[in-house]
């Protein structure tokens, strides 16, 4: 089973990670982020290595 989701042109701060996630599920990209603050900020979860390796796994749209 293969997820399809790529990188946001349209809503791209950084690198179009979360904004292609809020695209994918039909969700608003200020409530994926800020969801991934929240989750980013908590010990258990290491946010900016989760980011970093979702930039690299995700296609880029262009």
């Amino acid at each position: 089973m293969k997820i399809h989701i790529q990188r946001s042109n349209d809503d791209r701060i950084i690198a179009g990670v979360l904004g292609g996630i809020s695209e994918h599920f039909n969700w608003s990209p200020t409530l994926v982020r800020v969801l991934f603050v929240i989750l980013g900020l908590t010990p258990l979860v290491p946010g900016i290595i989760i980011y970093l390796v979702l930039w690299i796994l995700m296609e880029d749209p262009s």
